[in-house]
């Protein structure tokens, strides 16, 4: 059935010229959305009641939709998208295209990115021509540092369109930290290390990255403790705002979800900067005692990885602004942190 006849606020009005094309509500069947769900007129990533609860800063952010995606299965010979933004935020140091676009991929394949113009505030939209002429799964990633309120993706009409199948590991990572969990400074969505990893370990995930505002508070972690997942990973060292906070919270979260999920996964890592001051050296022994008291306590299920050994293939050439990883310093990020869960899941 096409909705737009009967409710006509699902019409979407586009300036794409491309015979046949008709959009559909990704909110409607076959879509599947992960990572995010809606919640009144827009998508978040935690219930706003819980965001509010955990810190003004949280809830200033928990709508941006870093790690959400939609799938779906086709066979046309295009894919349009059409996004309506409830803000778009623009940053001197991320391009566009990251914090504002979305971006196609088909399997592990990149197809293109729908990139929105200079001036945009509250909507664009695009259209990329596929190099396939079967029926093939394709994953769009929604904007990493913007607030979602649709989107509409668009094919040719006649098309075939299905719902892809099920991520192998369907119980979510959820990964919890900085503005580099939240995506920082990525090129594009599905550079984040987690799509990243996503897509090469066929693993759904959830991002619950606060740029800038990921300080373990105890309603935090009781709230990630609740969820249901697969393996969960933290690092939040550049938003402790001092040595003595992440002394103070950083085994205290570890424990919080540990109690709740006795047998979870769980993976912590510092800072991904290769050379370290008195005080990250500092910060990474703070995760190390979490560790080695785990293990001294006899839990099997607890692992970490040290900060400089998430660039250490790529060094100076990962960071955009000497503390966000660019596109580069994410793939050493994905092929380390994904190895490390690849061993997990098994």
């Amino acid at each position: 059935m096409d909705i737009s006849k009967i409710d006509k606020n699902f019409k979407v009005e586009t300036k794409i010229e491309r015979d046949g094309l008709k959009f559909y509500d990704i909110d409607e069947s076959p879509f599947k959305i992960y990572g995010v769900f809606r919640e009144g007129e827009r998508y978040v990533r935690m219930p706003s009641d819980i965001a509010k609860g955990v810190s003004d800063r949280v809830f200033s952010l928990y709508a941006h939709t870093a790690g959400g995606r939609v799938r779906f299965v086709t066979n046309s010979p295009y894919v349009a998208i059409s996004v309506k933004l409830n803000k778009a935020y623009k940053m001197s140091h991320f391009a566009f295209t990251g914090s504002i676009g979305c971006d196609i991929y088909s399997g592990t394949r990149y197809i293109g990115t729908i990139v929105p113009p200079a001036n945009v505030t509250n909507e664009y939209e695009g259209i990329i021509d596929v190099p396939f002429n079967d029926e093939r799964e394709y994953t769009v990633n929604m904007p990493l540092y913007s607030e979602t309120d649709k989107i509409y993706i668009g094919i040719k009409e006649g098309s075939t369109l299905n719902a892809a199948p099920d991520y192998k590991t369907e119980k979510p990572i959820v990964y919890y930290g900085s503005s580099i969990t939240q995506g920082g400074c990525a090129s594009r969505p599905g550079n984040a290390y987690q799509s990243i990893i996503s897509r090469e370990l066929d693993a759904d995930f959830i991002n619950l990255g606060f740029s800038g505002s990921a300080f373990a508070e105890d309603k935090m972690a009781e709230y990630i403790a609740g969820l249901d997942m697969s393996v969960f990973v933290y690092d939040y060292d550049h938003n402790a705002p001092d040595l003595e906070h992440y002394k103070n919270t950083h085994e205290r979260m570890f424990k919080i979800i540990r109690k709740a999920q006795p047998n979870l996964p769980i993976l912590m890592m510092t800072r991904p900067e290769y050379y370290l001051d008195q005080e990250e050296q500092e910060r990474l022994q703070v995760m190390l005692n979490t560790y080695n008291n785990a293990i001294s306590a006899g839990d099997k299920n607890v692992y970490c990885i040290k900060g400089p050994d998430l660039i250490e293939a790529v060094r100076e050439s990962a960071l955009v602004d000497g503390g966000h990883p660019n596109d580069s310093g994410f793939v050493s990020m994905a092929n380390v942190v994904g190895n490390k869960l690849k061993e997990i899941l098994k």
